[in-house]
């Protein structure tokens, strides 16, 4: 019998628990999504409130014995300070994190595992890499070696020094030279050596990637990068590597020091470690004279030769060197001389030119480059030696292009300094004159720029940025002891003596007030055998006419190392001949060799008009004697106002009683 089913007899009616189950989970998914949700923005605010309020501003990001870099996120610049943070070394402004709106935390160091190290990357912008570079627990250097590399290609990396507080030094020449270089004003551009006179607001003849600040710091920059520089006067001086398909790094090395004459040191030799050769010391005994001929033949320019050297026996300026320019040079070059070597019996009048062309001081003038229009050149295009010069890789069946360029005006060619067979042709050619002229000096002239660049053509890898002047300068020491160089750079160690850019002939900082920071921009670099330009001035080749000027001028000039004229001095008063007598056969011998450079100061007067100048005597066990008036002062006084007569010099020398 089939069983039959209860009825309810409950008024409630029947439910199913699965629909309500379900039901309630829903309400509280969505309730503790909810608190996910709020629990996330309390987070969010809560991290957001750390870095913007509570995270602290600075980072110690590396730490060496004395000295440390930090990050400040809200100004995005890198400090160096000392540990203790009484003294700042320098600022860095990082201009490489993109959108300087935003703060960036720069605290997370990838490099965590090496404490010498700190790695951090931005997305899409540059990467960076700073080492503290191990030195010895009781050196009074440190050094911190950064290096930015681009994510991509198109990323501009630029790093800016702040000159606030700091006097910086060093670096290149300029047109106006100041002392420090903080007052310089120089739009970004390559660092690279340039004629000052084709480009006045370029850098010029003696550079080096090399800055020295007050603090005790100093910046090295690698040598093989591209490399701009810019200059904010008394603000910052910026370093930047341009964008590149090679995606070349900005690297660069800051060393601290306990004082900056350690710093100047530990950099030096980290600047180049060649040993230091000497060049030939007899440059310094001799004044040089530049003649000025406007002559179109070697015959002409032997008369003026003649008359010149009888002018200065005449007036008893002593014995000096005849310094020939490049055009003078040739015309002497291209005269028969070969009767000088003949075993034949000579003439009289050859026997009376025999002594001015062997025995005669002279520096001849010489130039990598050779005018299209030389039948040098034409020559060399025949033979097929078109690889002598700097040259186009295109050319029909694929023979080198020389490439064109501009050198006084004329359209010429530049020696391949990268061919052994172009460089030993010039050493042949600078023989040969030597064997005609028997010149005592040889000036190499005309190293400065690049063509390929100055024409946006891509030059070389082997002559990227100043190369060719470092190339310049090895084969200036091949000719001899007795070259002299008109720029530089990486060559301080070389025996070579560098002559200075010309200056105006006026009182500015193009003029006579520029000699002084650039003997010591050039003693800075390492260039300390320079000859300065000539007394009053030679960027034009007008003689001189203030006597003011040139006097001044003389009484600064008589205490460097070589003096140089190109005005001559009879072209003024009798008075001024006499003077400039005076410093050549008494100042020079009496100071030269007798003082070492701490025991004598010199103050000359920059001043047009000026019979008067404040002189400070540095502080030390010595007392300090004018040599004019015998007066004896103690080390530490400042002689205010004190008298200059226009023919004097202000001479000290330190005085034991």
């Amino acid at each position: 019998m089939p069983h039959s089913r209860n009825r309810n007899p409950s008024p409630i009616p029947e439910v199913t628990w699965d629909t309500g189950l379900k039901e309630m989970n829903e309400t509280w998914k969505g309730a503790i999504a909810c608190l996910g949700v709020a629990v996330f923005f309390v987070m969010t605010i809560g991290i957001i409130y750390w870095q913007v309020v509570d995270q602290p501003n600075k980072n110690w990001i590396l730490k060496g014995s004395f000295s440390g870099l930090i990050w400040e996120r809200r100004t995005q610049t890198l400090v160096i300070q000392t540990l203790t943070e009484d003294k700042t070394f320098a600022e860095i402004d990082v201009e490489n994190v993109g959108n300087t709106d935003i703060e960036v935390p720069f605290v997370r160091n990838m490099c965590w595992l090496n404490k010498t190290e700190f790695c951090y990357t931005w997305d899409s912008v540059a990467e960076v890499k700073i080492s503290l570079e191990s030195s010895e627990e009781d050196s009074d250097t440190e050094c911190y070696s950064v290096t930015w590399t681009p994510i991509h290609c198109h990323v501009d990396l630029k790093d800016c020094f702040s000159m606030v507080n700091i006097s910086w030094y060093g670096g290149a020449s300029v047109h106006a030279p100041s002392w420090p270089i903080n007052d310089a004003n120089i739009s970004m551009q390559p660092f690279t050596v340039s004629d000052l006179r084709d480009n006045p607001s370029g850098f010029g003849s003696v550079l080096e990637r090399y800055f020295l600040g007050s603090s005790g710091v100093s910046v090295l920059v690698a040598p093989n990068i591209p490399l701009h520089v810019g200059m904010e006067s008394r603000q910052q001086f910026c370093l930047q590597t341009p964008p590149s398909m090679e995606r070349m790094p900005l690297q660069y090395t800051v060393c601290v020091g306990h004082n900056i004459r350690a710093v100047h040191q530990e950099s030096m030799q980290q600047l180049s470690t060649a040993r230091r050769e000497l060049p030939n010391m007899d440059v310094l005994w001799l004044p040089f004279w530049k003649l000025l001929a406007n002559v179109d033949s070697g015959a002409k320019l032997e008369r003026e030769l003649r008359t010149f050297s009888n002018r200065l026996k005449r007036h008893h300026l002593g014995e000096g060197v005849v310094s020939l320019d490049e055009h003078s040079t040739a015309l002497l070059a291209s005269m028969d001389h070969s009767y000088l070597n003949s075993k034949k019996r000579m003439s009289k009048r050859q026997t009376r030119d025999l002594p001015f062309v062997k025995l005669l001081n002279i520096s001849i003038t010489l130039s990598p480059y050779l005018s299209v229009d030389s039948q040098q050149f034409q020559t060399s295009i025949q033979e097929g030696i078109e690889d002598y010069w700097l040259s186009l890789p295109s050319g029909p069946q694929g023979r080198p292009v020389p490439l064109l360029t501009q050198w006084k005006g004329k359209y010429s060619v530049k020696l391949n300094i990268t061919n052994p067979e172009a460089t030993n042709w010039f050493l042949d050619k600078v023989d040969s004159l030597h064997s005609h002229l028997g010149m005592e000096y040889v000036i190499l002239e005309g190293g400065e720029g690049n063509p390929f660049e100055e024409q946006a053509l891509r030059p070389p890898l082997a002559l990227v940025g100043d190369e060719y002047i470092r190339l310049l300068a090895d084969l200036a020491e091949r000719i001899g002891e007795n070259t002299i160089v008109t720029s530089g750079t990486r060559s301080r160690h070389k025996a070579l003596f560098i002559r200075m850019s010309a200056l105006q002939s006026d009182w500015s900082y193009s003029g006579l007030k520029g000699i002084i920071p650039s003997l010591l921009h050039h003693s800075l670099l390492g260039y300390n055998f320079f000859i300065p330009d000539a007394v009053g001035g030679s960027l034009s080749a007008e003689l001189v006419t203030d006597d003011e000027l040139f006097v001044r001028w003389l009484g600064i000039t008589a205490f460097l190392p070589v003096i140089s004229f190109q005005t001559p001095p009879w072209v003024f008063e009798k008075e001024w001949v006499s003077a400039t007598r005076n410093v050549l056969l008494k100042i020079l011998p009496k100071y030269t060799p007798e003082y070492s450079v701490p025991s004598v100061l010199v103050a000359p007067v920059t001043e047009k008009g000026a019979l008067q100048r404040d002189i400070y005597l540095p502080e030390s066990d010595f007392q300090w004697q004018d040599t004019n008036n015998a007066q004896v002062f103690d080390g530490g006084t400042f002689l205010e106002s004190y008298p200059v007569g226009l023919g004097d010099v202000a001479v000290f020398v330190q005085w034991r009683s």
